[in-house]
């Protein structure tokens, strides 16, 4: 009740159908898969392809809490993980890099660099903390990541952000867990078996494209794993769990391409298409031709067209059915190519942050937020959620937010001061952007020093620190379809709004990489070298002279009396003394 209702408006009011017009079919009682990738040119000459394999299991765990045992296209490992620690929404994502807003706009489902964990547990867990630190080393497992690492000195329990994207209007924030790896590394391990969950694998259909040594030699790449239930008809008698596989890349113009701006399928993914995933209900590629034909020229052209309201903005698609045969032409391979033919200029995001370390020395600190709302006329609210390790002291009396050059008071603040070894700081505002405008947010700290036995194997690198995380209602250039039950896009599906004016945007900011005072670990090797010298010179020193034994030897005789003792030996006379 303390909340302002701007906050209610935002991220507790989700609609009670999140389904389109194919998966909601008539019967309503079978499993469905989906599959589709979009290509979208970017004003900086780069390519962004997006892949979206949706699974619906006719299932309700929420109601039915029996034991099941029978999967066929939902795979069974995270079906099991659902029942047995009663997950109400999982999302999981592994982000190699970091997007640049400014030069390539919004994606279609961000992500901040490293891995990302928040799950919502159902209300009738008793021990969350038990169930949370259980199911990160499943996960682990399943992933082949470092997710074993997350416990409570990085998990947090957001009050206003991450509210449920699938159904439920769940408020209470005790059942919610939020944890990210800024230092996670994502590599071809992670890719299969995130590959092995698809009901296809990567044999047939858009998963084929799915080739590592591609995929990882771009400038941004991201996987993800969304997990929530959503509604099989537009009346919502019945209910299922969605799973929704995203991986998201951005290949670069010079590495990928060699300097030409010329793309295709074959160049992007070292393959081309031949046949859809025989499991798949839908299996479409989406071209975004927008801004064709004066940016660029597609090959080859087809007559079926869609226009899709995604991030605020009205965008034409080329689609290809790779269900139809007819989409492969005579030689049963398809290969988009895309061969530009000018520059255009770079259209500003509306809504973008960042953060950075002021400061210097090793004992304080500032850590600045930057926020910027380029709408021309108009202002919004964001709520801004900064999770910070317990070594890093915050002064939270010295929080300013500057809007303009002028002092901007947050509406809602929640703040949750960190425990050293135990939990970090978790901080939550909810600020008003005026219009065309930068707001900044500062916050001063002070660095901790840690055990010998807390530092990392290379502790001069330095200490990651997560992403902040900028959630907002965008009000929208055009009027946005808010029926759900009709057929659309995957990507322009997956987070809900019932306002027409304004849509759903969340940016994260880029990690940061703060020093704190570290010993001289080299330390001990030169204590250690310098005792064994010390004890070999002292030590041997004295040995030697409790050990030796001296001895009186006579000065030998010139060489005139030796060879006269020659001589008076052999003629037997003494010899000389």
């Amino acid at each position: 009740s303390t909340y302002p209702s701007l906050i209610g408006q935002c991220w507790q009011a989700h609609p009670g159908s999140v389904c389109s017009k194919g998966s909601c079919g008539k019967n309503g009682t079978r499993d469905q898969f989906q599959e589709e990738l979009v290509i979208r040119p970017l004003h900086s000459g780069d390519i962004y392809a997006s892949f979206q394999f949706r699974t619906l299991w006719d299932i309700d765990f929420l109601q039915e809490r029996q034991k099941v045992s029978h999967y066929r296209l939902f795979p069974k490992s995270l079906g099991q993980v659902l029942s047995k620690f009663s997950v109400r929404e999982l999302h999981i994502s592994f982000t190699q890099g970091f997007w640049r807003t400014m030069q390539w706009g919004q994606p279609f489902i961000p992500s901040p660099p490293g891995a990302e964990l928040w799950v919502w547990f159902h209300d009738t867990v008793s021990d969350v903390d038990g169930n949370w630190k259980e199911l990160t080393n499943v996960l682990s497992g399943i992933f082949c990541a470092s997710l074993n690492f997350i416990d409570l000195t990085n998990t947090v329990q957001p009050s206003a952000s991450f509210k449920p994207l699938g159904l439920g209007n769940a408020t209470d924030h005790r059942f919610l867990r939020y944890a990210t790896l800024p230092r996670e590394i994502v590599c071809t391990e992670n890719l299969t078996p995130w590959k092995k969950l698809l009901p296809c694998g990567s044999k047939a259909g858009l998963s084929v494209l799915l080739k590592s040594e591609k995929l990882f030699h771009s400038s941004f790449h991201s996987q993800a794993v969304h997990i929530r239930p959503v509604c099989q008809d537009e009346q919502c008698t019945s209910k299922a769990w969605e799973l929704r596989q995203t991986l998201n890349v951005v290949f670069d113009l010079y590495t990928s391409s060699q300097g030409k701006k010329e793309w295709s399928l074959f160049k992007m993914f070292s393959r081309t298409l031949t046949e859809a995933c025989p499991l798949a209900t839908s299996s479409k590629i989406y071209v975004d031709i927008t801004d064709n034909p004066e940016l660029f020229e597609l090959n080859p052209v087809t007559p079926l067209l869609s226009q899709a309201v995604v991030l605020g903005d009205r965008r034409t698609y080329s689609v290809f059915d790779l269900t139809r045969a007819e989409t492969f032409g005579q030689l049963c391979s398809l290969n988009l190519l895309l061969r530009w033919k000018g520059d255009s200029d770079m259209l500003r995001p509306l809504l973008h942050a960042e953060r950075y370390v002021a400061g210097f020395g090793l004992q304080t600190g500032e850590i600045h937020t930057v926020i910027y709302n380029n709408h021309p006329y108009r202002a919004f609210p964001v709520l801004l959620m900064d999770s910070v390790p317990w070594y890093l002291q915050l002064y939270i009396h010295t929080l300013t937010v500057t809007s303009k050059s002028r002092d901007n008071k947050p509406s809602y603040i929640h703040y949750q001061p960190a425990k050293d070894r135990h939990r970090p700081h978790l901080l939550e505002m909810l600020i008003q952007l005026p219009p065309h405008s930068m707001t900044e947010v500062t916050v001063q700290f002070e660095r901790a020093l840690l055990k010998w036995t807390e530092y990392t194997p290379d502790p001069n690198h330095g200490f990651y620190v997560g992403s902040s995380v900028v959630s907002a209602l965008v009000p929208s250039m055009v009027a946005m379809n808010t029926n759900f039950t009709q057929d659309q896009p995957l990507f322009s599906s997956f987070v809900p709004v019932k306002e027409e004016s304004s849509y759903f945007v969340r940016v994260y900011t880029e990690p940061l990489l703060v020093n704190l005072p570290t010993p001289d670990f080299s330390m001990p090797y030169n204590v250690i070298c310098l005792t064994c010298t010390v004890v070999a010179v002292g030590y041997g020193s004295f040995y030697n002279l409790l050990t030796r034994t001296f001895q009186v030897d006579e000065p030998s005789l010139p060489l005139e009396k030796r060879l006269a003792n020659l001589i008076r030996r052999i003629r037997g006379v003494p010899l000389l003394a």
